[in-house]
């Protein structure tokens, strides 16, 4: 079995940063695409695009056919759509095609990219690890629950059907080529705009995407199979992140504090509208029911067992806000 690696969501803004890690090192790739899919992040790394559905087993199967290692990365990665079951849909059942395509294909090992979504944060604001499990009931939102409920499936493929999965928790990741861009990099245009006038109280684990990229070579090459290992970087509040922003594009960094409670009819009208407009909206309910907790994770088990690293979290900020100044966001 050659060294070949068949990895989904190559064209995202995780999958590309991995895919450049991974062709760096000398594995040759099999990158899978949908057909529809922009491949603007996979200009310049080595592979085979193969096109095939994250929820079509059988296409995936057959594509997964000689290699010996499986990344799964894609996700429906939104925090609003018009249809919520969709977000749930492309998550689990992707999952289960992935997974029950890799034990097919007889594959020596998976890398199975979760989130820190699955994990409940503190009431209290303090660090939460891999033993901080949400319930689908306490997760909010959809894009949470499907996560919870993928994370599970996979958890038991590896007990029931000795799946050789490993699966990663990534916090934020904020970096270059994130050309959708994901809800966090909104955030940073936004703020770079001089959008973004006031804050609420909450805040966010930044961790730099190649960061996580790296991570989960380190989880493919140390991690033990069954268990789950957050990739992070560092805690900051929400006032922090996109005051640094707002410093990096020359503007005056917002001092405005807001509660939330008043907000919440102003996320209801944004959605109202989206669902006529069609775009995601800037402001929704889950978003401002998730801002009641600061949502900090700790690394510690990652660092402690793959000898996981993440750089300083403005280092992650200032490359995403020179990437999306230089691809023209800004």
């Amino acid at each position: 079995m050659s060294d070949t690696v068949f990895l989904t969501g190559a064209t995202g803004f995780v999958g590309s940063a991995l895919a450049r890690k991974l062709a760096a090192r000398g594995f040759s790739l099999r990158l899978a695409v949908r057909a529809t899919s922009k491949r603007d992040n996979l200009a310049g790394v080595p592979g085979e695009v193969v096109v095939a559905d994250m929820r079509d087993g059988r296409a995936l199967a057959a594509a997964m056919n000689g290699a010996r290692y499986v990344f799964h990365v894609a996700a429906d990665y939104r925090l609003w759509a018009k249809d919520p079951s969709e977000i749930v849909r492309n998550n689990v059942e992707g999952a289960a095609a992935v997974m029950g395509a890799a034990l097919k294909a007889g594959v020596e090992r998976v890398v199975y990219t979760s989130s820190v979504a699955t994990l409940e944060p503190s009431a209290d604001g303090t660090a939460v690890d891999e033993t901080s499990r949400h319930t689908v009931e306490t997760a909010i939102g959809a894009y949470k629950k499907s996560k919870v409920m993928a994370e599970r499936l996979v958890e038991r493929m590896i007990s029931e059907d000795h799946l050789p999965a490993v699966i990663v928790d990534p916090s934020t990741p904020i970096g270059p080529r994130d050309i959708k861009p994901t809800p966090t990099g909104r955030i940073i245009v936004e703020a770079a705009k001089g959008r973004i006038p006031a804050f609420v109280d909450t805040g966010l684990n930044i961790v730099h995407v190649d960061d996580v990229a790296e991570g989960h070579i380190l989880a493919l090459e140390k991690g033990r199979i069954g268990e789950s290992y957050i990739l992070g970087g560092e805690d900051v509040s929400f006032r922090d992140m996109v005051g640094e922003v707002a410093r990096l594009a020359g503007r005056r960094p917002p001092t405005l504090g807001l509660p939330r409670l008043p907000l919440f009819p102003v996320a209801v009208l944004a959605e109202a509208a989206a669902r006529i407009t069609g775009k995601e909206p800037f402001a929704t309910v889950d978003g401002l029911k998730m801002a009641k907790y600061h949502m900090f994770f700790s690394s510690a088990k990652a660092k402690r067992e793959l000898g996981y690293a993440a750089r300083p979290w403005r280092k992650a900020v200032q490359d995403a806000f020179v990437w999306f100044r230089e691809a023209g966001y800004l």
